[in-house]
């Protein structure tokens, strides 16, 4: 049970770290504010770090790990254009990402909870990628 709880809990790390890293991707061309700008750019260096050791754990694991959820990469896609369209601007952006950030602290918590039988090591994961994103949230506040 703790090995197939561990690969569960790694896979929707995956998907969410890489969720992340695409969707301050998709925003990083609409930033007018340097500090934002730097902000996502250090906040999408963590979740890069964070990709590395999931994939060291599902190499350890014999696993691929886990893309995100196509309907939800392409409603987020769809999301963020319109906004931008009708308002690009930084707070749009902070906006945006806080939704994301809540959606995804939202989805880690419940697969914490879910897969609680995982190690320790990747349960540490996605606490720290919880944490990444908590703390986006509050940083975003001075934008919104």
């Amino acid at each position: 049970m703790i090995e197939q709880d561990t690969i569960k809990l790694l896979r929707e790390c995956d998907a969410g770290v890489q969720m992340g890293i695409s969707s301050i991707d998709e925003v990083l061309d609409n930033i007018q504010n340097e500090e934002l700008r730097q902000l996502l750019i250090d906040c999408k260096n963590e979740h890069i770090k964070l990709v590395h050791k999931i994939q060291v754990l599902l190499d350890r694991y014999h696993d691929t790990g886990k893309a995100p959820n196509p309907m939800a990469k392409g409603m987020s896609w769809i999301k963020t254009n319109v906004k931008l369209a009708v308002e690009d601007s930084d707070g749009t952006v902070a906006d945006l990402m806080t939704d994301g950030c809540s959606m995804g602290v939202k989805s880690l918590s419940r697969y914490l909870n879910q897969y609680a039988a995982a190690d320790e090591e990747c349960k540490d994961i996605a606490k720290s990628l919880v944490r990444i994103e908590e703390q986006l949230m509050k940083d975003l506040r001075n934008y919104l």
